[in-house]
């Protein structure tokens, strides 16, 4: 019996492969990283900017403003405008209005996006392809101003929450979006859901929603900010100032100081409009503190869902 000898140590480490070292970035590389960040960081400035100067504005006095002294930081601090808007009763009686349209609207939208959408993801679907180019036509052409005031007469929703509610329930770039996302579900869970009984709801709510998350989170985001800034459709169907939403309100209060300054109030009214300008800004802040507060929560959700929901056309 032979017995072969273990192989030195120097031999076995020749043998071993050595662990590959990761190249060192190159000059351009890394001149392209600086000259991207600081490209990021001037566009994020920019984008901040008006925010920042919103806000250093509700805390201004009206003089600074009429002066044009305010841009970064607060120039003479003044929180009388944040007393007078939070204890008027208009304001938070529209502010609830737009909370209840937003809450309803993206129900009734997410009801509607998500059902239609696994719908249009089956490839067995008769006619599935007549109802996804109804659906992409609705994207460019649309009756018009004249026609839906009039449809939204007739059907006796004027003045109602569901004038601002219904004709918009249904976004076609959602809808496509999460029709994407089904169609890159696994069909395996859904033919072993069928084996075990599960009819198509049972799958729809069992199985598809849990695993979707990601995209609805990303149209709850769409929707609901979709609705929290929409005052248009109040303003063409709302003529009852008590269920203007508070974006309306603002439009209303913006509107009013423009008129106010373009009928000449320079001699007399300067002042007045340097208050309609602080207040202008601290209702600007105060309608758009709830959405900044959506934002974390589902953030995390946002990119993923938007990619996951792109990866089909």
């Amino acid at each position: 019996m032979v017995t072969h000898a273990p192989r030195p140590t120097a031999e076995l480490k020749a043998a071993t492969p050595r662990r590959t070292i990761g190249m060192r970035d190159s000059r351009g590389y890394r001149v392209f990283r600086v000259a991207n960040a600081a490209a990021l960081i001037a566009l994020c400035a920019l984008m901040l900017y008006p925010f920042i100067t919103v806000l250093a504005q509700s805390f201004s006095s009206e003089g600074a403003i009429k002066a044009g002294k305010v841009s970064f930081l607060p120039v003479g601090f003044n929180v009388e405008t944040y007393r007078a808007v939070v204890g008027d009763g208009t304001f938070w009686r529209n502010y609830a209005n737009t909370f209840t349209y937003t809450v309803v609207g993206t129900l009734i939208a997410m009801v509607l996006t998500t059902t239609f959408a696994f719908v249009l993801s089956k490839p067995h679907l008769r006619g599935r392809n007549l109802l996804i180019g109804i659906a992409v036509f609705t994207m460019f052409f649309n009756g018009g101003i004249v026609p839906n005031y009039v449809l939204i007469s007739a059907l006796g929703m004027k003045n109602t929450m569901w004038s601002i509610v219904l004709p918009g329930a249904m976004s076609v770039f959602n809808l496509l979006v999460m029709k994407s996302f089904f169609e890159s579900l696994p069909k395996d869970l859904e033919e072993a859901a069928q084996i075990d009984g599960l009819g198509w709801f049972g799958i729809f709510f069992r199985i598809v929603l849990p695993l979707s998350k990601a995209i609805i989170a990303t149209m709850v985001l769409f929707y609901a900010v979709a609705y929290w800034n929409d005052w248009f459709a109040a303003f063409l169907y709302l003529d009852q100032s008590d269920k203007f939403p508070v974006t309306l309100f603002l439009r209303n209060l913006i509107a009013g100081a423009s008129t106010t300054a373009s009928e000449g109030a320079a001699a007399a009214g300067t002042t007045t409009a340097a208050v309609s300008a602080n207040i202008q800004a601290v209702t600007m802040i105060l309608t758009i503190i709830p959405i900044l507060c959506v934002y974390p929560f589902v953030q995390r959700h946002f990119v993923k869902g938007v990619m996951l929901g792109s990866v089909k056309g």
